[in-house]
């Protein structure tokens, strides 16, 4: 009896926990059959109307919405995008960027900044940092000796002007070639050993602070180095927060999590994805923003490819449905202007001037371009220049002056002096659906869209629980 009393207990309290996460996050709607919290439907409705949105919906008007996207998704699942290798990869390299960072601990980036404190002192050793600043005066690596003695002169009379009082940083403002440091006085910033070229540095390091060099060579021509401080490398704590910086801007944290997974993955004897996996179930359970907002990146994906497929690459291929819906709504389209459906053509001589003419004479419209290039100007002497397109008054000056008889100045084009024009003025509105195709592929769109989304409402039963609704923040 005891045991069936301690079972009863542990029954009661998980429906008990139940009970309370169904108050805290009461389901909001249900959508084919597939039940969304209010928490999800906050996430999402917040997001879309946050400040600088436009067009903001009240909570009734998204609902419709987010009725429709939840469809929409749901459609995507039944044809199994998510199943796809390419939708698979993109999403899980989305989610693993939230996810693996959580392998990594605080300890763990600590003990990597100290890592690279302590490679940086043994690189920099007992020499420590000095900063140097430097005059330069380039040298050609093939210089005769007339110029080579000209640059030594130059750099010699500078230098002795330094011994005299002249000011270093002006001199180095003056007539460094250095374009980098000049502008600060010639100034390096702090240098370690190794790190410059082998003749600077074994002469900078010898200086005292305040010391200038006699000019040194180099493979880079001659340095005048004035050394202006030297310190050891500071302590750990004070550097800390510059190494935690420098850490992140490196992506160490993204290699050292990498590391870190592979080693916990073959110690546990799993697969390196299995583990990420565990850990953003685990994760998504405790945190529901974290939890939305890989749920609204997946949706999102699968979202993008129904769609592409239903209605955008669907509209933008269908020729005969672009065709007979520019048809049915020509109307839509007229212009409160004549357009001239052409080009303005510049040729350099009279024969191709009527050759241009006759070699797209018959053709679609849309095949011009193709047609005059191969014909041409298939090779490297360009015969012909060609503005194509569907033009209004002041679009382009030549169709204004030699088509719309408008009183304006052209520029003629250098090399080819001959100007001239082909095509025909449209006055009542566009003769074919490829006069205006981008408007209409944005209206066919917006019709299968509507279709889409009606077929949808057939498919697919929802319920919006009006209580919880009120219940939105």
């Amino acid at each position: 009896m005891k045991r069936i009393g301690i079972l009863m207990g542990v029954v009661l309290s998980a429906v008990s926990l139940d009970v309370m996460a169904q108050a805290n996050d009461p389901v909001i709607m249900t959508v084919a059959g597939k039940p969304v919290l209010r928490s999800e439907f906050e996430y999402s409705y917040n997001k879309n109307n946050s400040e600088g949105v436009i067009d903001k919906k009240s909570v009734d008007e998204y609902v419709e919405l987010f009725v429709n996207y939840k469809m929409k998704v749901q459609a995507a699942l039944d044809a199994k995008m998510d199943t796809a290798k390419s939708f698979k990869q993109e999403f899980l390299t989305y989610r693993d960027q939230q996810i693996m960072p959580s392998f990594v601990s605080d300890e763990d980036m600590e003990n990597e900044a100290k890592k690279t404190y302590q490679r940086t002192k043994d690189a920099i050793g007992p020499r420590g940092l000095i900063k140097p600043a430097h005059i330069l005066l380039r040298e050609s690596t093939n210089a005769s000796k007339e110029e080579a003695d000209s640059v030594k002169v130059r750099v010699d009379s500078i230098y002795n002007a330094i011994l005299g009082g002249a000011d270093f940083a002006e001199m180095a403002k003056k007539f460094s070639v250095d374009r980098r440091t000049a502008p600060r006085g010639g100034e390096l910033g702090w240098v370690a050993p190794n790190q410059t070229i082998k003749e600077f540095e074994d002469v900078a390091y010898a200086l005292k602070v305040g010391e200038v060099s006699k000019p040194v060579h180099s493979p880079f021509g001659w340095h005048i180095i004035l050394l202006k401080d030297r310190k050891q490398l500071e302590p750990y704590d004070s550097l800390r927060s510059d190494i935690m910086r420098f850490l992140e801007s490196r992506n160490v944290r993204d290699r050292l999590a990498s590391t870190i997974v592979d080693s916990l993955a073959k110690k546990e004897g799993i697969e390196r994805e299995q583990l990420v996996d565990k850990r953003a179930a685990e994760m998504q359970a405790k945190d529901s923003d974290l939890d939305n907002l890989v749920k609204e990146y997946h949706d999102g994906l699968l979202l993008y490819e129904i769609s592409n497929r239903e209605v955008w690459d669907k509209a933008a291929k269908d020729e005969a449905g672009l065709a007979a819906y520019f048809k049915k709504h020509k109307k839509n389209y007229k212009w409160d202007e004549p357009r001239y459906k052409g080009m303005a053509y510049h040729v350099k001589n009279e024969a191709d001037k009527k050759a241009v003419k006759d070699c797209v004479k018959g053709l679609d419209f849309e095949a011009w371009a193709e047609k005059l290039r191969t014909t041409f100007n298939n090779d490297s002497v360009i015969r012909i220049r060609v503005e194509k397109g569907i033009f209004k008054k002041g679009d382009n000056a030549f169709i204004d002056k030699m088509v719309f008889k408008k009183d304006t100045t052209v520029n003629a084009i250098d090399g080819y002096p001959i100007d001239a024009v082909y095509g025909k003025i449209l006055k009542k509105g566009p003769e074919d659906y490829t006069d205006v195709r981008n408007l209409v592929v944005a209206d066919y769109q917006d019709q299968l869209e509507k279709e889409w989304v009606a077929s949808l409402r057939k498919r697919y039963t929802y319920y919006v629980d009006p209580e919880v609704l009120k219940t939105v923040k």
